[in-house]
Parts: C-alpha cells; structure tokens; sequence
C-alpha cells in the first residue's frame, strides 16, 4: 500500500496525525482557559471528560494518532539520513530559505515527546487513570483546578512546561504549513496564506496555554502547594 511504503505517504500520514493533533490541541487549550475564568467551570469540564466511555475512546484515538505520527517522523527522518549517506556530513552551512525549526523537527520532536510524559505524570495519571485504577492521588480525579494550581505554583515546573510549550511552538509553525502542503494546497497564494493562517493559528492555541502557566505560577491567589 502506497501510504505505508512510499515516503510520499509515510509523509500524508504524518501530516494528517499532525492536523488532527493540533485541532485537539486547538480543544485543549480552550478547555484550559476556562481555569483562568472559573474553576469550578474547568472542574465541570473534567468531571464531563473523565474516565467516561467517550473519553476513553477519544484518550484511545489521541494515543494512536500522536504514535503514528511520532513513528513516522522517525522513519522518515531515517530514511532521509540513510539516503543521504555520508552527504550529510559535508553541509557546513545553513541552507538558503530554510527555517531553523526544519532543521531541527527531530529535536524538537523529542523535546516535546519528554514534555507529554511529564505532562501525563502531572494530569493524566492523577486523573484519568486514576479514576479508572482507584489510586490515591493528592486531590480528586475530577479536581483538575487543584492540579494546575499545584503543577504551576511551582517554578521549576513552570519554566519547564515553557520552554516545552516554545519547542512546541517552533514545531507546530512550522509543521502547520508543511503539512498542508503535503496534502495538496501548493499554489503560491493560498500556500502563503496557509502558513500565515497556520502561523496565527498556532500563535494563539500556544499563548492560550503560556497564559494558563504564567496566571497560576505569577498570582498569589491562584498558587496551590509548590512541588
């Protein structure tokens, strides 16, 4: 099958878990802005997406689109090294019109796999699986609110999820583009477009995230226990 044996669709698939991923990204950090507002709001929300069938199915769906596209960036970031041999060692110099967040997805990528296991230790695992386990954990499953002012009033913590927000940042801004693209928009217009609209886009679902770090790490009001 093409999709699986050819680089061109090794590199739909990738582009297509990638748009799906930022969509729920998109969901995910407008969630999150409720806690700004109310906590009882965002409370509400994480007792609505707890250890609920439609939460589990759709938790289920997010692991497997977030594995393949994992997957597929390292197949072809190998095919890539392997086809250029011994080539690649020669360049000494940053090509001309390549942004540096193209030369560096790899890294980037890794920084924010080891972002997401802290992030599930901090939320997912105190929540989600522990209402399905029936662990003890500091605060309810569904006290999502607590878990943010505890996670963020610590500082280390925060300067950590920041700097893997700013990763996610260069690798969504330009991996937005570079995926749509991939699946078909390559007129010079609507392709400039795309990567303006993709640029916003991703700008805006990151500052909502960086606001929601800042608010609780910042104001008194909001801190929780520090780590």
């Amino acid at each position: 099958m093409w999709l699986i044996n050819s680089s061109i669709g090794k590199k739909v698939i990738m582009s297509i878990t990638g748009l799906a991923l930022v969509l729920f990204l998109t969901f995910h950090a407008c969630m999150n802005v409720v806690a700004l507002i109310s906590g009882d709001a965002y409370n509400l929300i994480c007792e609505f997406l707890g250890a609920n069938w439609y939460a589990l199915v759709g938790t289920a769906a997010l692991a497997g689109l977030a594995v393949l596209h994992i997957l597929y960036a390292f197949f072809l970031t190998f095919e890539n090294r392997k086809a250029r041999g011994n080539n690649r060692y020669a360049v000494t110099a940053k090509p001309d019109k390549v942004e540096w967040a193209s030369q560096n997805m790899l890294v980037l990528g890794i920084i924010i796999v080891c972002g997401l296991f802290l992030h599930f230790y901090h939320f997912w695992f105190n929540m989600m699986f522990a209402e399905l386990s029936g662990m003890e954990v500091p605060f309810s499953p569904s006290d999502g609110y607590a878990y943010i002012q505890r996670t963020f009033s610590c500082p280390i913590t925060a300067i950590i999820y920041l700097v893997w927000l700013a990763a996610l940042w260069f690798h969504l801004s330009h991996g937005f583009w570079s995926a749509i693209q991939t699946i078909g928009v390559n007129g010079k217009v609507w392709f400039d477009r795309w990567r303006i609209i993709g640029i916003i886009w991703v700008s805006v679902v990151i500052a909502m995230f960086v606001a929601v770090v800042l608010a609780f790490a910042l104001c008194p009001s909001c801190a929780g226990t520090c780590c």
